[in-house]
């Protein structure tokens, strides 16, 4: 890598369908936070019961859980930006599916597990599509940039969706479809990729399939990164119980409740912008563990806070954290998998980390049904702490893992 590339924070923005890429996440991203936000508060002005919000989680996760391996494997076949269009589109229908929910629950999490398909099947061929945009040497650059974006559009999302909903109410489910599409229009103007597979292409599928699998097994600081925020985010992440916090314990009603939303995009979008400047080259791994840690500190304090401004600094520090661990495992991710195998081992790492925010929303909301909410979210916070102990002791390859030993590979 050039000393040229390395202090060009800009490289990945140079690229044509790296920017349309990035328009195109920016829309699906606000879209479906203002989606979690709104959607989490309908359910809860419903049922008034914190189980039913793990709930959403676990019936949008169950059918991503049924298509993921094999979206994998049909993104390494077939075209992916077909693939794209046909998911989209099938996110504004479960929008405009929302608006029409009035208050039948079983109607909400019908919709909400169409969604989950549709992001099942989504998220190996977009991913493939965001490597193919820029040259290997610039991945490091744009995945700050894709991180740095996403937080923002995850903080205008999460934030304005409270507002949105004061001003319209429900109606916010149209905007959420016009978000959608604009996200297909920017979409077109990527050009198309050519088919990356070799001998991979004819094989029969589950053999196809098993090679991603064992690809992700086999590879020791892969494995390590992900398997550390599945269960950090299993244990830690207290998101699925922010209505409860907004609604009952702090009272900040549902505008409230959208900073709480945004509060760790906010701070995940400042240390994204660190990230651009200054990549944890250094030190890697160690770094990484450190952010998993400060993350689950983060979870124990805003449990115990009753006080709102506090629970907005703790979750916006869990989101600066949060984003070391996204930067550092993103690199990985495009650098060390082929690119014929991108779509299977991305299937793969969704099961371990795309997945653990909803497993997480439904531990939450168990944990808090059995436990209540507050002792809930510390125990979730203990729980991380001991995670990232144990991953310091039994996973040495990834604590000393360094950018710089990845990028000689």
């Amino acid at each position: 890598m050039s000393t040229k590339i390395k202090n060009d924070p800009y490289s990945a923005l140079r690229f044509h369908d790296f920017r349309f890429f990035l328009i195109t996440k920016i829309m699906i991203t606000m879209a479906l936070q203002i989606q979690a936000v709104i959607v989490g508060w309908h359910v809860y002005a419903i049922t008034h019961d914190p189980l039913s919000l793990g709930l959403i989680g676990l019936v949008e996760i169950l059918p991503n859980f049924s298509v993921t391996l094999f979206a994998g494997h049909f993104a390494d076949l077939y075209d992916r930006k077909k693939i794209v269009y046909i998911c989209l589109s099938v996110l504004v229908l479960c929008s405009l599916g929302l608006f029409y929910a009035d208050n039948n629950i079983t109607w909400i999490y019908t919709v909400i597990a169409i969604s989950g398909l549709a992001r099942g099947v989504l998220n190996p061929a977009i991913f493939s599509i965001m490597t193919e945009c820029v040259s290997k040497e610039h991945r490091v650059n744009s995945t700050s940039w894709n991180s740095t974006l996403w937080q923002i559009s995850f903080m205008l999302g999460a934030g304005g969706s409270g507002f949105l909903y004061a001003l319209i109410a429900y109606n916010s489910y149209l905007v959420i479809a016009c978000l959608t599409l604009i996200a297909i229009l920017a979409f077109y103007f990527i050009s198309p990729k050519p088919h990356l597979t070799k001998n991979d292409i004819k094989a029969p599928m589950l053999p196809a399939i098993k090679s991603g699998v064992k690809f992700v097994f086999n590879n020791e600081i892969f494995l390590g990164a992900i398997s550390l925020d599945l269960f950090a985010v299993l244990f830690g992440g207290a998101v699925a119980l922010l209505p409860i916090f907004a609604n009952d314990i702090l009272k900040v009603g549902p505008q409230g409740l959208g900073f709480l939303k945004a509060a760790p995009s906010l701070g995940s979008f400042l240390m994204a912008a660190v990230v651009v400047y200054y990549p944890p080259i250094r030190n890697t791994g160690k770094k990484l563990l450190a952010a998993v840690f400060g993350f689950g500190i983060c979870m124990i304090i805003f449990g115990i806070s009753k006080n709102y401004y506090l629970s907005l600094l703790v979750l916006a520090l869990s989101g600066a954290f949060d984003n070391i661990s996204v930067v550092v495992r993103g690199t990985i991710m495009q650098t060390m998998i082929p690119p014929e195998m991108k779509g299977k081992v991305y299937a793969v790492n969704s099961i371990f980390v795309g997945s653990s925010n909803e497993l997480g929303a439904f531990e939450s909301g168990v944990t808090a049904k059995a436990l209540g909410v507050v002792p809930s979210v510390v125990f979730g916070g203990a729980m991380t702490l001991l995670v990232v102990i144990m991953t310091y002791m039994r996973a040495p390859k990834l604590k000393n893992l360094e950018f710089k030993d990845i990028s000689e590979k």
